[in-house]
């Protein structure tokens, strides 16, 4: 068993994080600039066993997607010709930022830290993933 890997694709950062080899907790791996953020996959791909791949779906209070949307859809279709035996599952991630940006406050980092961009995009995408895998747990997906 591998891990799974979520991706909350930004048009300038990336958040990414992973689950541990049983599926069973998210962490935060890394906020990677969006521009580079195929060779980060092609390297951390020839070193680890990934299982499936969570790309966020953002979308507004009344389901509507948000422009971002047409970068994610033209990204997925890379990402399913670099590897074509990952499956590729959408996932809802609204509330996420503003939840990542609570969590990142509520630990006692300070000002900056909460501030930080790339700091919520990866807690953002550690918060998709652990949505996912007690969705998945609980059978319902």
């Amino acid at each position: 068993m591998g891990q799974i890997m979520a991706i909350d694709y930004g048009k300038k950062r990336t958040g990414l994080a992973v689950t541990d080899d049983f599926q069973i907790v998210a962490s935060g791996l890394d906020t990677v600039e969006t521009e580079r953020l195929m060779p980060f996959l092609e390297r951390y791909f020839s070193q680890n066993v990934v299982d499936e791949v969570v790309v966020g779906l953002p979308v507004d209070l009344r389901g509507k997607a948000s422009e971002v949307e047409a970068s994610i859809l033209t990204f997925i279709e890379r990402f399913r010709s670099v590897f074509p035996l990952v499956p590729v599952h959408r996932y809802d991630e609204r509330f996420t930022s503003k939840m990542a940006s609570f969590f990142i406050s509520q630990s006692g980092k300070g000002k900056k830290a909460r501030q930080d961009k790339g700091l919520i995009d990866k807690v953002s995408a550690t918060l998709i993933l652990q949505s996912y895998l007690e969705q998945k747990q609980r059978g319902l997906l």
